[in-house]
């Protein structure tokens, strides 16, 4: 289980708890808070309250987090794309379409199922529902992601994300063309009130988010972009990029209407570098695997209108 403890100022005033709570973890749903409190794993000054308490200055918010309970996830037999994999890591390249790990009404086809069929030996710091899962790419994101083959591992390579030393590289094409040659994104990114499905920049309840980005071609209508990860938000450069004007190509969720005309599925974005260093034998490893192919196939499709 997991301790959590916030000491509430204005910013939180007068706002229900279960919903300021929902908003301080990107896996943690409204409902799942209001079980958590339900079940009496949540306290206000030392004092269990129902879900539609309203916060005030100075409150202290104690938030034991359980155990995920089992799902009922099975090894399934994949043809994945394994980039490296000694005894203690392993880099996958995931295809777009592929969720990472199970979901209640999400069980089957998953990344993990996959993993768990291909080695029987992931750390368990997650979970039961995410074995040996460090970090997540979104499911119409393709690209490079690292596995812990063992708890040493996952918290070896969980801290280097904390610290920033991981290099997280990505390609992606996206609306319009980009003057600036580079730059960088510095916005806080929250979950976007009006729909809590999606995140948004804001101030309110947000998490600093960091992306800095070059431009690699320039082309009608469209830039081919490729941005470095300082941060991990939940959908950080699908959202720095619509910020900044320039939402990626075939995004559903972030990009313009006309997105969905394209001949991508999902959005224009490929995990292409990842860097890490080794949590046993200290060695840098840095992988990197091309765009997929339909990602390629839109890219020239631009090309051929662009000229």
């Amino acid at each position: 289980m997991e301790i959590f403890e916030w000491n509430l100022d204005e910013t939180a005033q007068n706002e229900r708890l279960d919903k300021w709570l929902s908003t301080q973890d990107n896996d943690w749903s409204r409902t799942q808070v209001q079980q958590w409190m339900k079940e009496g794993n949540l306290t206000v000054n030392g004092t269990v309250v129902k879900s539609n308490y309203k916060c005030q200055i100075g409150d202290k918010i104690n938030l034991t987090v359980p155990e995920p309970q089992l799902l009922d996830a099975e090894p399934e037999e994949m043809d994945l794309d394994i980039v490296y994999e000694d005894e203690h890591v392993l880099v996958v390249n995931k295809p777009r379409g592929m969720v990472v790990h199970p979901a209640p009404g999400h069980l089957t086809g998953t990344l993990v199922n996959g993993l768990m069929a291909h080695c029987k030996d992931l750390s368990g710091i997650n979970g039961v529902l995410r074995p040996g899962i460090v970090h997540r790419i979104d499911k119409d994101t393709s690209g490079l992601l690292m596995v812990a083959k063992n708890d040493k591992a996952h918290e070896s390579l969980v801290n280097q994300l904390k610290d920033k030393t991981t290099t997280r590289i990505y390609k992606g094409i996206a609306h319009g063309v980009i003057t600036h040659d580079h730059g960088t994104i510095d916005a806080p990114i929250g979950r976007d009130k009006q729909d809590r499905q999606s995140m948004t920049v804001t101030d309110v309840n947000s998490r600093d988010a960091v992306t800095h980005f070059t431009v690699l071609e320039r082309l009608k209508d469209f830039t081919l972009v490729e941005c470095r990860l300082e941060t991990g938000r939940t959908h950080q450069i699908r959202v720095h990029l619509k910020y900044i004007g320039h939402p990626l190509a075939g995004d559903p969720k972030y990009g313009p209407p006309r997105t969905l005309k394209l001949p991508i599925v999902g959005q224009a974005l490929h995990a292409a570098t990842l860097g890490f260093t080794h949590p046993v034998s200290g060695e840098r490893l840095t992988f990197e695997r091309d765009v997929p192919e339909d990602f390629h196939h839109l890219l020239e499709e631009i090309r051929k209108t662009s000229h």
